[in-house]
């Protein structure tokens, strides 16, 4: 279903860069490489993913956030399992996050990273921001997790497959509203996140309850009530309910963004700024884009294009 038509006041674009990264890093042929012979794969395809966006939306207002709190995040404190399912991304890759962040910055994007709090934190904290100042969001992710933050004239668009929904669009993709997405997960768990929820409760029977009871609080505060719902197995998920409850309310503060990540030194509305010439420059060169990238990268930047004589520099192969 459609969102409410846009805010007058503006559009706030959210990036989940490190999704577009990775996808680029397993889907990018491995031959292309740096100045120093390293890997590129992945930034010459986040290059991509970052032009198509830029040339169709053409954002005044944009955040691009990427994850470092891989290890560190505040959530690791409150469940130390938590992600911990996940191998560690190879030092190749961690290299050529490092480019990614810098390409962003040097088109003038304002680029969140934090050692504690996840990029969806990130995401959910500059929206709520923005929010004050009469933007909506589009989030540009395909993570079920976002959804969670829609309110409003918000989208979520997921890129690669060209959808977007708001939030009466939930719903019909996830089961739940989108305000009931954390206490959902709390239920039913996230194994993609190492999130358990409680054991036997799989995603129907969370979505039930939730559509009978409107919260995981009332839930568990009516749990009595379980057992003579028309829903198959209610006794025992009564039972789990009663001997997991404080896992559930575990959980589901595990699933859900923080609204209260620190930004600085950006501030919403995120306007975009002026591009680093220079830095645009020196990532062409270092990074080896081949002419047609670099050149679409100066127009995204608004800056002038002049080739490299013959023989400059060396060129990777266009992935374009």
């Amino acid at each position: 279903m459609a969102p409410e038509r846009p805010s007058p006041a503006g559009t706030l674009h959210l990036v989940d860069a490190s999704l577009y990264v990775f996808r680029a890093w397993h889907s990018m042929p491995d031959e292309f490489r740096d100045a120093d012979g390293e890997p590129a794969n992945a930034v010459h395809g986040f290059a991509r993913f970052l032009l198509e966006l830029l040339e169709r939306e053409r954002p005044r207002h944009i955040v691009v956030a990427f994850d470092e709190a891989l290890d560190s995040c505040f959530r690791h404190a409150i469940y130390a399992p938590y992600k911990a399912n996940r191998p560690p991304a190879p030092e190749a890759l961690r290299r050529q996050f490092a480019h990614c962040k810098a390409l962003a910055a040097a088109l003038g994007l304002a680029v969140l990273a934090d050692a504690e709090y996840e990029a969806d934190d990130l995401i959910g904290s500059a929206l709520a921001q923005a929010r004050a100042h009469g933007h909506r969001g589009v989030i540009v992710s395909a993570d079920k997790d976002l959804s969670q933050l829609l309110q409003g004239a918000d989208e979520q668009w997921d890129f690669a497959r060209g959808q977007r929904w708001g939030a009466a669009g939930v719903p019909a993709r996830h089961g739940v509203r989108a305000e009931q997405i954390p206490d959902y997960l709390g239920l039913c768990g996230d194994s993609i996140d190492n999130i358990p929820g409680v054991p036997g409760i799989g995603c129907k029977t969370a979505a039930a309850l939730l559509a009978h009871f409107g919260s995981l609080d009332a839930l568990l505060e009516r749990v009595e009530e379980v057992p003579y719902l028309r829903l198959r197995g209610a006794r025992q998920a009564a039972e789990r309910l009663r001997a997991h409850g404080e896992q559930a309310r575990l959980c589901r503060r595990l699933a859900t963004i923080a609204l209260d990540a620190p930004l600085s030194p950006f501030a919403a509305p995120f306007e975009r700024a002026d591009a680093d010439a220079a830095a645009l420059d020196a990532l062409s060169r270092t990074l080896r884009f081949g002419p047609l990238t670099r050149k679409r990268l100066y127009a995204a930047a608004g800056l002038a294009f002049a080739p490299p004589a013959a023989g400059a520099d060396a060129w990777a192969p266009e992935p374009f």
